[in-house]
Formats: structure tokens, C-alpha cells, sequence
């Protein structure tokens, strides 16, 4: 009997006609969309997560006490020493040190504030590169990114005056010169920021031996706080992204509820008027000896069966055109550089099986709730008034 059932749920949609087809496409079309936004959501975070790992955070930070990325007010006071108990982790190039502190350019007699970022020149923890501040001639040379050069307006092989402050308040400037611009696409590595020698910035300041936060690699042992510095993983560091993350996931929500709401409204009005019309051929079935639920369920099927013809119908549509998104990508305006997030030029989708088999269950689940709303009556009815074919 069962079988029977799924076997007239299929050749009853398959009969409609155009309603079907219709009521497929509208299907078809939103698991075609939802596929697509989750597998630029789910790209953009594998690699803006795999960006900012590689540019940024490494595997985690020790910060200085004092040391809040968030207040700038906080950098006079966040350096210090750092611990004897880390120095061979530095040694063994599982840890760098970063030095964070004011500064002052002024390009083409313009002033502009920056952050001045000491780094270690042979670090192989970051992907910024460093080796490009080893300088032979002792001459003060920074390296900058894209984004920090077209605000300042530099090149390569620029020079331009530099003011700080060292540790007593004394002003002091210099000129520096400009050896390298890289691209990048985290932008808390660009945005303002000026990358010099570490130890000409201990110099400079008169920070010796001192750093604001280390850099850790895989290979780094420790979990937790060392010596006062405290240990931020990725989980903190990256909070931001996570937030981002879940509000664009929020409006996606919203997005496809709509389409979806739409596309099962549709199934609901077939369904309704399918059960409608049907009055005589539902009193049929009574009297060939399916009980009403099992008509109910016949007509839940065929609701349900809309949904699984539409994944169908998605796979053979659906897989060319995705395959061609993942090798195209989706261009971003330039603009989304400056929000401070780590976006490319070129956004590519990442379609995870589990992501895709989730969109399928929730429209094929939702398509069979639909479908059982209105067919639920059947199974109420009394059987002497659906063998007279009377569906109230």
C-alpha cells in the first residue's frame, strides 16, 4: 500500500502539468540561490580566516597588559620587557615580537598619522613582507600596503619625513624610505599602518628589548597567560569576523524566507485547489479501501514530491551554473577594502556538502508541512461523505 501511495503521489504531480513545472521552478530557483549565497558566505570566511591567520594573528597573540587595539590612548603605556621565559620560543622563530607606537609623516606637506608597527626583518610567522626592511646602509627604510600608499600618496623609493615620540615624550623625526609596497587583504595590516626594523624602532624610542605583543605560531606550546602577558586565541581575535559572520547569515535568513515563503505559497494553493477539485477521486480511493489519513498522506506526498523534483531539476541546472560561479567569482566594488574586514577583489564560493544537504532538508520539510496543512481535512472527514465525494 505504501509504495502504491508514493507511486500515485508521483504520477499525480507528474500529470498536473504546468502547475507542477511552475511550482518546481519556483523551488528549483530558490535552492539554486540559497546554494549559491551559502558558498560565498562559507568562502568568503574560510579565506578571509585563512588571510588574517596568515597576514595578522598567526595561531594567537600574548599581549602586553596595558595593551587594548581598540584605544590608541592605551599605547604609550602598553610595552614592556619581554619575558626570559619566551626568549628561546623568539629564538627558535615560534614567537615574534611586535612593537605598536604613534607617529606622524607628512607627504607632499601633508600630515598624516599612522601607526608605526616594529617587526622583526627575518619573522616567518607573518606573511608581511619583512625581509624587504633589511637595510645594509643603515638608512631608516618601512614597508606599506596598497591601501596605505594610495592615502599617503607614496611609492616605492619614496622618502618621506617621519615624527614619533620615544618613551620620556621627546619629540624626534627622520627621514624614511619607502622600500616596499605590498597588497593585502587584511586591512588592520595596511590601514595606517607603517612597518619598520623592530630594533631601529627600540632604538628609536628607547624601548630596548621591549614589545607591545608577540606573535605566535603553530609550533608555540603554550594556551594561556606567561610571565602577565596575556594569551588571546583566535577565537578572540577574530571576534569581530565571527559577528559579521552570523549578521550576514541573519539577513540570509530573512533573504530566503521570503523567496521560500513565496515558492511554498504556491504549493499551498495547488494543494488547496488540488483537493478541491479532487472531491470525486478522493471519495474513489475511500471506496477502494484507502482510509482517509492514507489519502492524507497521499496528498502530503505529492506536496513533498514538488520539493524533491525541484533539487532534481536544481542538479541538472544548478551544477553548471554554480561550477562556472566557483571559476568566475563574484567581483566586490572597491569600497568594501575600507569597512575593515578582510575581503579580495574577488570573492569565491565554497559549496560544503553539509551546508547544501541542509538547504535541501529545510525545503523539502517545509514543502511537506505545507503540503499536509490543507490535506489534513481528508483525514477528519467522515468516510460515508467522501465516498459521496463531499470534502468540507
Amino acid at each position: 500500500m505504501t509504495s502504491m501511495i508514493f507511486k500515485a503521489a508521483f504520477k499525480n504531480i507528474i500529470g498536473a502539468g504546468k502547475r507542477t513545472w511552475l511550482n518546481v521552478m519556483a523551488l528549483s530557483l530558490t535552492f539554486v540561490l540559497m546554494t549559491g549565497y551559502n558558498g560565498i558566505e562559507d568562502g568568503w570566511k574560510e579565506k578571509a580566516w585563512r588571510d588574517s591567520k596568515a597576514w595578522e594573528t598567526g595561531a594567537a597573540h600574548l599581549w602586553h597588559p596595558h595593551y587594548d587595539r581598540y584605544d590608541i590612548f592605551t599605547l604609550s603605556d602598553a610595552h614592556g620587557p619581554i619575558p626570559q621565559s619566551l626568549q628561546p620560543y623568539i629564538n627558535n622563530k615560534a614567537l615574534t615580537p611586535i612593537l605598536v607606537t604613534q607617529g606622524v609623516i607628512y607627504p607632499q606637506g601633508r600630515m598624516l598619522n599612522v601607526l608605526l608597527q616594529g617587526i622583526d626583518p627575518e619573522q616567518t610567522i607573518l606573511k608581511i613582507p619583512s625581509s624587504e626592511l633589511l637595510n645594509n646602509d643603515n638608512e631608516l627604510v618601512a614597508i606599506i600596503g596598497t591601501r596605505m600608499a594610495e592615502s599617503s600618496r607614496l611609492h616605492e623609493g619614496d622618502r618621506v619625513m617621519l615624527r614619533w615620540r620615544d618613551h620620556k615624550g621627546s619629540f624626534d623625526a627622520c627621514e624614511v624610505s619607502i622600500a616596499k609596497v605590498f597588497h593585502t587583504t587584511v586591512p588592520n595590516v595596511d590601514n595606517g599602518q607603517f612597518w619598520i626594523d623592530i630594533n631601529q624602532l627600540q632604538k628609536m624610542t628607547g624601548m630596548y628589548e621591549e614589545a607591545t605583543y608577540l606573535v605566535a605560531s603553530d609550533q608555540f606550546p603554550y594556551k594561556s597567560d606567561v610571565d602577565g602577558w596575556l594569551y588571546k586565541g583566535l577565537k578572540f581575535l577574530l571576534a569581530d569576523f565571527e559577528m559579521v559572520l552570523r549578521a550576514g547569515r541573519i539577513e540570509s535568513f530573512i533573504i530566503f524566507g521570503v523567496l521560500l515563503a513565496i515558492a511554498l505559497l504556491a504549493v499551498f494553493d495547488t494543494q488547496t485547489l488540488a483537493i478541491f477539485r479532487r472531491q470525486k477521486e478522493i471519495g474513489t480511493y475511500v471506496a477502494l479501501g484507502m482510509t482517509p489519513t492514507k489519502v492524507s498522506l497521499l496528498f502530503t506526498l505529492e506536496g513533498t514530491c514538488f520539493s524533491i523534483l525541484a533539487i532534481m531539476v536544481s542538479i541538472v541546472w544548478g551544477t553548471p551554473a554554480m561550477a562556472i560561479f566557483a571559476k568566475t567569482g563574484y567581483k566586490m566594488p572597491e569600497i568594501v577594502g575600507d569597512i575593515g574586514m578582510a575581503i579580495g577583489n574577488v570573492m569565491y564560493p565554497a559549496f560544503k556538502t553539509s551546508s547544501i544537504l541542509i538547504s535541501a532538508g529545510v525545503i523539502v520539510s517545509l514543502s511537506a508541512v505545507i503540503s499536509y496543512l490543507p490535506a489534513r481535512k481528508i483525514a477528519k472527514q467522515n468516510v460515508v461523505e467522501a465516498l459521496k465525494g463531499k470534502i468540507v
